[in-house]
């Protein structure tokens, strides 16, 4: 499959929480894709939809975790494709270049966080970019990360969200209710995420919007 040039865009996004202040909107030729958490739910989601249509190009977007400690919660980073075609306009947005380390499994401490920056040199780990960007790559579709960072290098998260996901990629609330009824001095830890995340994707959306629609 390739790209036609007049076709249509495909933005994909792992969680509703990432996608949600985008997607609002949003024309004929953008369509969202939420895959779920994880390689697998991104692969299943992913094949399904790149078999439907001829896509022009492929952004595949959310939140990141810091690697690099320059970089605060809010910034937007991007590594494109050659001859991904917003490329350029990314920048001119106010994403900075940057490297992504796929990972298969949450980053929840500051210490993991400095062990794969000092392993892979990346400057934020997140763990669906890479198989997207490989399966557009077998289809001859260009294709770009987009994400921005939710947790800095320096942050630990205050629950280990690995132990909170089902099999399709997707949070598990009943047992992350039961995570933070068992240790409720987490509470204001995690609300304070949830406000950094809101922030950290509105701010995904300003640079996405300033692009999208073409």
């Amino acid at each position: 499959m390739g790209s036609s040039r007049n076709g249509p865009v495909l933005v994909c996004f792992a969680v509703r929480e990432e996608a949600a202040p985008f997607r609002r909107g949003l024309p004929s030729t953008v369509t969202v894709l939420v895959s779920g958490m994880g390689a697998a739910a991104a692969e299943r989601a992913t094949k399904e939809k790149l078999a439907a249509r001829d896509w022009r190009m492929v952004l595949t977007c959310g939140f990141a975790g810091g690697l690099n400690p320059a970089l605060p919660i809010g910034a937007v980073l991007c590594e494109a494709d050659e001859n991904f075609p917003l490329h350029q306009a990314l920048l001119g947005a106010g994403a900075l270049a940057g490297r992504f380390h796929c990972a298969e499994r949450v980053a929840v401490t500051a210490y993991e966080k400095a062990t794969l920056r000092e392993r892979t040199g990346a400057d934020a780990v997140e763990m669906e970019s890479g198989i997207i960007r490989r399966l557009c790559r077998e289809r001859g579709i260009p294709s770009a990360t987009v994400r921005v960072i939710s947790d800095a290098a320096n942050d630990d998260l205050p629950l280990d969200f690995n132990a909170l996901m089902k099999p399709d990629g997707r949070l598990h609330f009943p047992r992350l209710l039961g995570e933070v009824l068992t240790q409720p001095q987490k509470i204001p830890a995690l609300l304070a995420l949830g406000r950094r995340s809101r922030l950290a994707a509105d701010q995904l959306a300003t640079v996405l919007r300033a692009v999208l629609p073409l």
